[in-house]
């Protein structure tokens, strides 16, 4: 056993009890098709041109309705602006559709604007899940981990961050846990993607949670 990991637990646990956001799920079922969900607002870190959009899809996991991106851009993002939140959990449900760069899927947070925030990612092409810091409109690595990631199919893609602590899931498998201390303080929480990525978002959760 990893001696180091029930310490890990423990400040996590502690970091996160700090932060009072509530638990909020998005499904998009309740949105009008063919813009934006209500709430939320899109962008590009970089150049492109996006394009995100409710829509209806029978393999939907919450029918019927999911969060697609089928523009194209440096590093789309699509976020909650009014959410403040340091430490919890973000989780989505994605399938990465199509794409002859990149068939991403991604969650963002600590999101301060279009240029400064983290994100972790998975990656259809690439079979791996990965780990970045944005500032000043510049993507940094932090860590990749192969992982399997079929394409056309839908997966759970998860992180958990407390202070410096950042565990990212995918499919219910951890895949990073390391520290992190590029980007400090609240901020909003979204999905992201990459280059030509053609890809669907549903069942977009986040919150205040001690690690599981």
């Amino acid at each position: 056993m990893n001696r180091a990991l029930p310490l890990f637990i423990s400040t996590f646990a502690s970091v996160a009890a700090m932060t009072t956001t509530h638990a909020e799920t998005f499904s998009f079922d309740r949105d009008a098709t063919g813009a934006l969900p209500a709430g939320w607002r899109s962008g590009v870190t970089g150049r492109g041109s996006p394009k995100w959009s409710v829509e209806a899809d029978a393999s939907a996991p919450s029918k019927p309705n999911v969060l697609k991106q089928s523009g194209s851009g440096f590093f789309p993002w699509c976020v909650r602006p009014e959410v403040s939140l340091e430490n919890g959990y973000i989780e989505v449900k994605f399938k990465p559709l199509s794409g002859r760069e990149d068939q991403a899927g991604g969650v963002v947070w600590r999101w301060k604007d279009g240029d400064n925030y983290y994100v972790a990612r998975a990656n259809a092409l690439e079979n791996n899940v990965s780990l970045y810091y944005t500032t000043n409109g510049r993507r940094n690595t932090i860590k990749y981990v192969d992982a399997p990631v079929p394409g056309n199919a839908w997966h759970t893609l998860r992180v958990d961050f407390a202070g410096t602590k950042v565990r990212v899931s995918l499919d219910g498998k951890q895949y990073i846990e390391t520290d992190d201390d590029h980007i400090v303080g609240p901020g909003a929480v979204g999905v992201w993607t990459k280059a030509d990525s053609v890809t669907l978002f549903d069942d977009f959760s986040y919150g205040a949670a001690s690690a599981r």
